[in-house]
């Protein structure tokens, strides 16, 4: 049962997290092939689509020294035999030993060994050894190894914690055991480093973590977490004796494991009255995601206590810094009065703070064709080629009065009941209990006037797994940082709205008051939070251009601005843009299919059809797409050849994609294209999720 509690944590990150849409649903595959036993105080490691599970304690108390491969992307399970090494044995049954992944090699270490051949009379042996696991690529492994190491061996030990760091800027890896169990609750700290294998105890700062047992550490960027476990019950925390009494602890710390410094985020003895804090546990699980950090379940209580023992069932996570600027925003369909945008998601986040800023209006003398034509060489035909629609120049000098723009605005309502409208902005005025996504994502600094100290800017949040839904609250610590003056440039941006997903239809945008900034652009107390509703809002204007960034938001505020993209409304009078647009696969060509504009302002003459092709110029601007017309006619399908596929550009902004546009000409010309990536990949081929869904 322990197997499946550990393995729903990681498929639970693993399945959903790197989709468009998160459930927050557990997740229970239907696995197939060797399925092992029930197993306890096992190794753990992911490699890609690949889960190695080495060891631990299964049925009727027998220790395992088997090894097991799961393969994700099939749920299939196989019982894997490595080679022994070529000097010594292979590694015993045993339990509470780390394992631990780097580069295509697993590294194991110490646990625990059942002396007596009976499992119901164990006699317990600490151990120290080391082995060495080769990887095959992609699937199975080589064999045991036992390296050659130089040094002080660590002591004999079990339920202790390993990990892997390498700084950018040396590149040596090396592994850090820390804390354990061999009769008494250690915190020494090791290091082994790999290309040398040459074990040391590096030295220190700060106040070390209580010796404990059965606690996690994970490492997100150069900070190895410390968090939960055994620890001594005594105030001292100086026990040696092998019968000392101990405790479940709730504290938590990091390393600097580039500066190996300690500093301590919740102490021991911090009170939480509030249910605020993840509470004291030991056996827990631990995962990163990206720069956050996720606590599941554990068990708390003493030990002359084991029948009041209470098993955790809440999850929670710390966001440990602000998220990372997103891609640029993308233009997927354009009107006179809106535009159809995305940006690549970013993991681990509560939603995206979408700006914009407004160029004077184009003349309306202009011709204004959104996707100019040029001519490029081919080696076998000339062609038009356009351009991606974004335009480089940011320094126009004449600016006139901003016009307005909008999103869609939705309310939100109480995460409980798990209605955000995903496709809507959020409103930032809801009850304090309800600010998740909406008060934080408002401010640069995130603030809170609860009690949690958490340094660093950190945030802890937890879900309330005890509700229909899952309930968010979370703690932040208030920024002492002044924000720099905000530089009148500044004062042109303004709030689309805050999306959950990372796309986004913009028709309106807010108007803030005159001596009030954007959100983003100043910290405010909370009851400074500009409320949307009572502001107003403006439609996008014809023929205009509009500069777009955005940020992503989590626990810890808002994150820095994406690059900025620069689009153009459509002059009313020209075609709408295609929609509807199907492709479907033949052997040696594909069936490129659309319906015609819902608004043609007139008659349709013609459609064309866009590749994105490989070019020098897309080698020194990725984001600058360079499209060959494939097809000009009256037909609303058309068929993109073999040879013409040859050349196409993979776009891996997201998932690796060939790019298509589609748009329709009247009277006055060729109105906007409609945008669509056909999904490559060994996972089948279909439209982006933007985009319609087809299927062969």
């Amino acid at each position: 049962a322990l197997i499946i509690l550990f393995l729903g944590i990681f498929f639970f990150f693993f399945f959903f997290f790197p989709s468009t849409i998160v459930t927050n649903q557990w997740f229970l595959p239907a696995v197939r092939g060797d399925i092992p036993p029930g197993c306890a105080a096992h190794g753990f490691v992911c490699d890609g689509t690949r889960i190695l599970v080495f060891g631990g304690m299964v049925e009727y108390g027998r220790y395992s020294n088997d090894l097991y491969e799961l393969q994700a992307s099939r749920w299939l399970w196989k019982k894997v035999k490595p080679q022994a090494p070529s000097t010594g044995s292979p590694p015993c049954p045993r339990l509470g030993h780390s394992f631990s992944l780097y580069g295509n090699k697993c590294y194991l270490f110490g646990g625990l060994a059942n002396e007596s051949e009976d499992s119901n009379n164990n006699v317990p042996r600490y151990l120290n050894d080391f082995y060495e696991l080769e990887l095959q690529h992609g699937s199975g492994v080589v064999g045991w190894s036992i390296p050659v190491t130089k040094g002080i061996l660590p002591s004999p030990r079990e339920s202790h914690t390993a990990i892997v760091y390498c700084r950018k800027d040396l590149g040596s890896p090396k592994m850090y055991i820390f804390g354990g169990m061999c009769g008494c609750r250690l915190n020494d700290l090791w290091e082994l480093d790999i290309e040398t294998m040459t074990w040391s105890r590096p030295e220190t700062k700060g106040t070390v973590p209580l010796p404990r047992s059965l606690h996690t550490a994970n490492v997100i960027g150069n900070k190895m977490y410390v968090f939960g476990g055994w620890v001594p019950q005594s105030a001292g925390g100086d026990i040696s004796a092998h019968d000392g009494e101990w405790k479940c602890t709730g504290s938590f710390s990091y390393l600097n494991l580039d500066t190996t410094e300690w500093i301590g985020l919740i102490s021991d003895c911090q009170e939480d009255k509030s249910n605020l804090l993840p509470g004291p546990r030991a056996g827990h699980c631990a995962v990163a995601v990206g720069t956050r950090l996720y606590i599941w379940s554990g068990r708390d209580g003493y030990r002359k206590a084991w029948n009041n023992q209470v098993c955790c069932k809440d999850l929670w996570y710390l966001d440990t810094e602000k998220p990372p600027a997103p891609s640029q925003v993308q233009l997927i369909r354009a009107t006179t009065n809106s535009f159809q945008v995305k940006w690549d998601e970013v993991p681990t986040v509560e939603g995206y703070l979408l700006q914009l800023h407004a160029d004077s209006p184009v003349p309306q003398s202009l011709p204004s064709v959104p996707y100019p034509e040029m001519k490029v060489d081919h080696p076998s035909q000339t062609n038009n080629v356009i351009p991606n629609n974004v335009k480089k120049n940011q320094n126009e000098t004449n600016k006139q009065k901003k016009a307005p723009t909008s999103a869609n605005v939705g309310e939100l309502h109480d995460l409980d009941k798990r209605t955000v409208n995903p496709d809507a902005s959020v409103s930032s005025t809801v009850s304090s209990t309800q600010t998740m996504v909406t008060q934080q994502a408002v401010k640069t600094e995130s603030s809170s006037t609860n009690g949690a100290v958490v340094k660093d800017e950190t945030s802890l949040t937890t879900f309330n797994s005890k509700s229909e839904g899952l309930k968010c609250v979370s703690h932040t610590k208030t920024s002492q940082r002044q924000m720099a003056p905000v530089k009148p440039r500044d004062r042109q941006w303004y709030d689309v709205g805050i999306f959950k997903n990372n796309s986004a239809v913009v028709s309106q945008f807010y108007l803030l008051p005159e001596e009030t900034l954007s959100i983003s652009n100043k910290v405010m107390e909370s009851a400074d939070v500009p409320d949307y509703r009572l502001l107003k809002k403006q439609d996008l204007l014809p023929g205009t251009v509009y500069r777009f960034r955005v940020a992503a938001i989590n626990g810890c505020g808002v994150g820095p601005f994406s690059k900025i993209s620069e689009f153009k409304t459509c002059i009313p009078g020209f075609p709408g843009a295609p929609s509807t647009v199907k492709i479907t696969k033949s052997v040696d060509c594909i069936h490129l299919s659309w319906e015609p504009p819902a608004s043609p302002s007139g008659n349709i003459l013609e459609y064309s059809a866009y590749l994105a092709i490989r070019s020098t110029q897309l080698q020194e601007n990725p984001s600058q797409l360079v499209f060959m017309r494939i097809y000009c006619g009256l037909k609303t399908s058309c068929i993109v050849t073999a040879a013409q596929l040859s050349n196409a550009h993979v776009d891996y902004t997201s998932r690796p994609a060939i790019v298509f546009r589609i748009s329709a000409k009247n009277e006055r010309g060729y109105g906007p294209a409609t945008q669509v990536r056909w999904l490559q990949g060994k996972l089948g081929i279909g439209m982006d999720p933007l985009n319609i869904k087809i299927g062969f």
